[in-house]
């Protein structure tokens, strides 16, 4: 399968590249590299890199791939929150662009990586892709509107997928502490204590980064019937978790640190336990490697070896928000 994957060089994509290239696949590779400078380790490369604004993508680029795997975005909702407009333009529009051209150029998938932040504060625990969307941020607000305009092009050629994924957390090549599990995880190791900005009640849906690249290539082989123009939640039951479950994690890895509520950010507003059972019927064969303890383990193992410590989580190339924000005029002036 010839495979064009956005966002190769991102926490995910480095990920979903090496996954492919395992298994034989081709990879074309695009990413703008506005996190170039961030690798914690060597990302895996694709057979053809281009390096270039998703915004600009021509139909020559994705002409004679099978499958687009679209995962290039503003990336979490704090930086969603920086230049609303702007992210409607990378997350939405340019999502919706690259659909079209996808369609145009005979490109049989389309997966795009959809959040389930989309839920927003659920009204009722084990929300499905059923129930109502309560999408609270710029972020949240451009996948579903993305799901919402791609799903319109969907025919008897082209087939989308939308992969409403949980919260990613793990190692990566490409570190990111702005993450809740990553940055509890570099709190304890970095001050000896486990610092939540809220109040540790709300829930979020967890699952590792390497799970949700080999979610996007089970998602990319299954029957098209069984998966077509769907909204898919990634991720799995008894993978949810309230914030300070996380910590008590931490605590058993690093029994030392103390858990403070820091109260920076009092009652989180995004709130929600999902249900992953559609995800076990369309693609049965498809389970989570990790489980939050083993993922973690493996983390903390990567930041012992690394030495990951004070300098490290307060810096600024491990959160995107912070190195993102000088670079924003790349983004605003395409």
């Amino acid at each position: 399968m010839r495979v064009f994957v956005t966002g190769h060089r991102g926490y995910i994509g480095a990920h979903l590249v090496d996954l492919l290239r395992r298994e034989g696949h081709r990879v074309t590779g695009c990413d703008l590299g506005l996190f170039d400078g961030c690798e914690w380790d060597e990302p895996a490369r694709p057979d053809r890199e281009l390096l270039k604004d998703v915004r600009v993508i021509t139909l020559e680029d994705l002409k004679g791939h099978d499958c687009v795997m679209h995962l290039a975005a503003l990336s979490n909702d704090p930086m969603g929150e920086i230049d609303s407009a702007l992210t409607y333009s990378i997350n939405r529009d340019a999502s919706v662009r690259l659909a079209r051209l996808a369609r145009q150029a005979g490109v049989g998938r389309f997966l795009f990586a959809g959040s389930c932040s989309v839920y927003g504060q659920g009204p009722k625990p084990d929300l499905d892709e059923t129930d109502p969307l309560n999408p609270l941020t710029a972020y949240a607000k451009s996948k579903i509107e993305t799901e919402q305009q791609v799903s319109t092009l969907a025919d008897g050629s082209f087939s989308p997928v939308f992969l409403r994924n949980a919260t990613a957390y793990g190692y990566s090549p490409m570190l990111r502490i702005d993450l809740v599990v990553n940055n509890l995880l570099g709190s304890a190791l970095s001050y000896g204590q486990i610092r939540i900005q809220s109040d540790g009640t709300p829930w979020r849906p967890l699952i590792h980064c390497r799970d949700i690249a080999r979610a996007f290539i089970a998602l990319a082989n299954a029957p098209r019937e069984a998966v077509h123009n769907r909204a898919i939640n990634i991720g799995a039951n008894q993978e949810n978790y309230r914030v300070r479950d996380v910590a008590e994690q931490v605590r058993r890895l690093i029994p030392s640190a103390d858990i403070k509520y820091t109260g920076e950010v009092g009652a989180d507003p995004r709130n929600y336990r999902v249900n992953f059972d559609l995800l076990s019927r369309l693609v049965p064969d498809f389970k989570l490697q990790y489980t939050l303890a083993s993922g973690m383990e493996e983390l903390h193992r990567a930041m012992i070896e690394h030495k990951f410590g004070r300098q490290d989580f307060e810096g600024n190339r491990f959160v995107r928000l912070r190195t993102l924000k000088p670079r924003l005029t790349r983004l605003s002036a395409a």
